[in-house]
């Protein structure tokens, strides 16, 4: 890794359209599971022109059609802002929500000869480090910071003339592996017609300048906002959206590998969400103990099978304990399905939360939420090291 040099990543905003479809994806999540909390699900969903189609996988308890349509519609309507093409009181809502199929189900059940196996095959990442103060890479904390702040100034009526679509890129310079300040901002954001793009700068500005630590605000010339001049027509509107499309910004930020799989709109027997949780657990905590300033952790899975493929830790040199940490792991964490769902308490309502602006680098909730955030390891990681 080199000492000096930039690094950039993304967020989007709650009215973007490929997040509101992972809102959506999730919040039915939480209603099957609040039925049900072992519920299996994998539901997808497209939004566009005042257009919403739902679909997947299910084998949980029957919610009624109707039910589903209009939480769809409540959510969409706290979700962004009304549009005549995109208003939760107009668009269409199609249901191809089916059962799941028993080929699936068999290889996941537990039976009298079998443990309860992963919900797919595939390989998830973990990753923290010590660049904030919640362990995450500073581009990307940053960046969902900066549209956070801004929506719930929005929602709060302090910023009338803008809308719910938008989207931030932080581009930070690093002085011997260390982040010290911004050096470019962008910000693209919808608004009201008639409002220019200077006039949006100057609503965002105390903003984002209020986001960043004290000194790190970029110069004027490098701080951009709606460089196309204008953005209206925001949300599915403007742009087609599809859950899971967003990657990269509900994990690290680019700084950091990803296995590939989304999370949203899955119920946590699939492994691609619960062990890129239970990576990201056992990352932090490992830094948040002092054993590395760095650290990648991969989780690999075969479908129907319940242990692990394999286990790897890569502390990037930074680490004070190498090989000995993985069976120090294996002797702390069960890293089977149940065994994550288990010990991080994931058979709860607690996903759509996790649908905008990150699922790492939140502060767990009292309810259960964001439980994968916790350092609760961080003791025994260090006494056993």
């Amino acid at each position: 890794m080199p000492k000096n040099f930039l690094f950039t990543s993304e967020s989007v905003s709650e009215g973007h359209p490929d997040k509101i479809c992972d809102q959506i994806s999730d919040a039915l999540v939480d209603a099957y599971l609040a039925k049900d909390p072992y519920s299996r699900l994998g539901i997808e969903t497209f939004a566009t022109t005042n257009r919403i189609i739902v679909g997947g996988e299910t084998r949980a308890p029957h919610i009624p059609a109707a039910e589903i349509e209009e939480l769809i519609r409540n959510n969409i309507k706290n979700i962004c802002s009304e549009q005549a093409g995109f208003h939760w009181k107009n668009l269409e809502v199609t249901n191809l929500i089916h059962s799941q199929s028993p080929d699936i189900a068999q290889g996941v059940d537990a039976s009298d000869s079998k443990e309860e196996g992963a919900g797919d095959q595939g390989i998830m990442f973990g990753y923290a480090c010590s660049e904030t103060d919640v362990l995450m890479p500073a581009a990307i904390y940053y960046s969902h910071r900066i549209l956070h702040n801004i929506m719930d100034a929005t929602k709060a009526g302090h910023l009338r003339d803008l809308g719910s679509d938008a989207k931030s890129q932080v581009t930070l310079w690093y002085e011997n592996g260390v982040p010290v300040r911004a050096e470019k901002i962008l910000v693209s954001i919808q608004h009201k017609e008639g409002i220019t793009a200077q006039q949006v700068k100057e609503l965002i500005r105390p903003y984002v300048e209020k986001t960043l630590p004290k000194g790190w605000m970029c110069k004027d010339e490098d701080f951009l906002v709606n460089p196309t001049g204008k953005f209206v027509i925001g949300g599915p509107d403007g742009d087609a959206g599809l859950t899971g499309r967003k990657i990269i910004v509900d994990t690290y930020g680019g700084a950091a590998p990803h296995g590939g799989g989304a999370f949203s709109g899955k119920d946590p027997t699939k492994v691609d969400r619960s062990a890129a949780y239970m990576a990201r657990y056992l990352a932090k905590n490992i830094v948040a103990a002092g054993l590395a300033t760095r650290c990648t952790i991969q989780i690999a899975y075969a479908i129907g099978v319940a242990k692990p493929l394999s286990l790897y830790v890569n502390n990037h040199k930074t680490g004070v304990v190498g090989e000995e940490l993985i069976r120090i792991i294996n002797e702390l964490v069960d890293l089977s399905p149940r065994g994550i769902r288990t010990h991080l308490g994931l058979n709860k309502p607690i996903y759509q939360r996790t649908a905008t602006y990150g699922h790492f680098g939140r502060a767990p909730d009292a309810d259960g939420g964001f439980p994968w955030e916790k350092t609760d390891l961080a003791e025994k990681l260090k006494k056993l090291a």
